[in-house]
């Protein structure tokens, strides 16, 4: 079980920062994978995972967004009614908190990830270790 990754980048929201964020992704040739954006008061977060997250949060950091680099954990779940329930049941009853969380459908149809950010990824994982549970790994 390895840990992932995920970017988030604070910004005002108005129109064409977003556009500004993955264009610096994509002309370094960096997939985003799965993104998720909430906002409040004009300020948003945009949350991304990608391929290369070490070389975009530098980019993003060389670019002067303020960006922040965190710990998450991706546990593969049924792509289908109830695969979501499944997972979060097992986290849930191992007293785990979902702080934030996104979805990765990876191959399409085929397999699907709910990606989580607890307060303690190595805790988290420690106490999922002999659970049922199969985990999105990523090389570096």
């Amino acid at each position: 079980m390895s840990k992932v990754y995920i970017i988030s980048v604070f910004a005002e929201n108005k129109p064409g920062r977003l556009e500004r964020i993955t264009k610096v992704l994509a002309e370094a040739n960096i997939n985003i994978l799965a993104f998720s954006i909430t906002s409040t008061n004009g300020f948003g977060i945009i949350k991304f995972m990608v391929d290369k997250y070490k070389e975009a949060y530098q980019l993003l950091k060389d670019k002067g967004f303020t960006v922040s680099l965190n710990e998450a954990i991706g546990i593969e779940m049924k792509d289908q009614p109830g695969g979501l329930y499944e997972v979060v049941k097992t986290l849930s009853s191992k007293g785990i908190n979902i702080e934030s969380a996104a979805v990765y459908v990876a191959e399409t149809r085929k397999r699907a990830y709910l990606i989580v950010e607890v307060e303690d990824t190595q805790k988290a994982m420690e106490t999922l270790k002999g659970e049922n549970l199969k985990f999105l790994e990523f090389t570096e």
